[in-house]
């Protein structure tokens, strides 16, 4: 391989290495409400908590395959990981 090759290989595969250093930005709540309610959600079925920024909780029973996407898209984009909690069951007492 020549040299040339090799330069360009490693300039492209730069910003992906770099991109996997990015730290998650804890969003507000009005804005998770913004994007909740652009994905057809209710306001506050999307949070993210303190203790893990890196986490977006979308909390909804029965979330549709487009909501769920949604969702996805904009939580990849701001370097997150989506995490869906369908249901929450309450022991009895």
């Amino acid at each position: 391989m020549s040299r040339v090759c090799v330069t360009r290989i490693m300039s492209a595969a730069a910003p992906l290495l770099l991109s996997g250093c990015v730290t998650a930005k804890m969003h507000s709540e009005a804005e998770l409400n913004t994007i909740g309610q652009r994905c057809g959600l209710a306001l506050g079925e999307l949070v993210q908590d303190d203790s893990e920024k890196r986490l977006l909780f979308l909390i909804r029973i029965a979330p549709s395959i487009e909501q769920r996407v949604c969702v996805n898209r904009w939580a990849r984009r701001n370097h997150l990981k989506s995490v869906f909690i369908d249901a929450i069951n309450f022991p009895e007492s």
